[in-house]
């Protein structure tokens, strides 16, 4: 299960890198469209194209269907929700380990403070 889980996050952050394939993503936000559609709107080879949407497909976060002769594109949510699970937890880790290190901080500018004052007071 573990092993599953790592690929499909590695897919999916592997697609994300791209920059071509995070704009196919954010066209799709809008509305379907076909791998021709895609092509052309990205300036691209039908072939590059589809190649663009396999790694999406893989990752979940594009889904294809194929009527006739034309294979449209529309968002899966699966990769990126899985990858937005996974960010979310390293989030709250992070955020969790930085209120312990504001607490260690100030809990060191109050003892330096202390001692500042104990040291200006005369004997």
């Amino acid at each position: 299960m573990v092993q599953h889980t790592i690929a499909r996050l590695d897919a999916a952050f592997a697609a994300l890198s791209d920059a071509t394939r995070r704009g196919v993503l954010e066209h799709l936000e809008r509305s379907d469209a076909s791998i021709t559609e895609l092509a052309e709107t990205f300036d691209m080879t039908l072939t590059g194209m589809k190649k663009h949407v396999v790694v999406l497909e893989q990752a979940g976060l594009v889904i294809t269907q194929k009527v006739g002769r034309v294979r449209t594109c529309s968002l899966g949510q699966r990769g990126l929700d899985e990858a937005a699970v996974w960010i979310e937890q390293r989030r709250q880790l992070w955020n969790t380990r930085f209120d312990a290190l504001d607490k260690v901080v100030a809990e060191m500018k109050r003892k330096e403070k202390a001692n500042g004052q104990r040291k200006r007071q005369p004997h």
